[in-house]
């Protein structure tokens, strides 16, 4: 029997933890929607206590949203060690028309950020997926001093602080919603 629940599956990488409580700051958006839930994974088990991703849950989402710290401008290794062992799904057709996001953690204002989610969503194209922003009718992205970008949700730890900042929650809770809808309106 199939389930009219709209799923939403998370999946992050995370080295000091601003990455992963971003997840579930966007997880806790998601979640405000009737008839959605989120699924939070890891694609790294060593370093965190959420479950490992499994790629077979690819198949079973209705949308995907990634998010990784930035390392050089890029996605961290582990990321992309799971986004290029998709090749399978990607001759399958597994995430073709299925809406995506991302999102990311830097450790300074002009870390590479949107580079960071610019790489991430590449691979996604390829997969046929749609993309989905943060529109500048998100009303923080004009008020931040920090992270927040219309290409996804960021976080900036500024002096060295895995503390999202209000504007950064904001955002990431608010594109949990958006994205959640647009899953939910995807899927009927």
């Amino acid at each position: 029997m199939l389930s009219n629940m709209t799923s939403i599956l998370i999946i992050y990488y995370s080295r000091n933890g601003s990455t992963k409580k971003m997840a579930r700051l966007i997880s806790r958006g998601i979640e405000t929607i009737e008839g959605v839930e989120s699924k939070i994974r890891t694609v790294d088990s060593k370093n965190d206590d959420d479950t490992l991703v499994e790629k077979s849950e690819l198949s079973s989402c209705d949308g995907l949203i990634m998010g990784s710290p930035t390392h050089f401008g890029n996605m961290a290794a582990p990321m992309k060690e799971f986004i290029d062992s998709t090749t399978e799904e990607w001759f399958n057709g597994t995430l073709i028309n299925k809406p995506a996001g991302v999102f990311t953690s830097t450790s300074s204002m002009h870390g590479g950020q949107e580079t960071t989610l610019i790489t991430m969503m590449l691979p996604l194209i390829h997969h046929g997926m749609i993309i989905v922003g943060v529109p500048y009718s998100e009303n923080k992205l004009n008020s931040t001093l920090s992270g927040g970008t219309p290409y996804g949700p960021t976080h900036v730890a500024l002096k060295n602080s895995t503390e999202i900042s209000e504007d950064e929650k904001e955002i990431c809770i608010n594109y949990g919603k958006r994205f959640a809808e647009i899953c939910k309106n995807n899927k009927n």
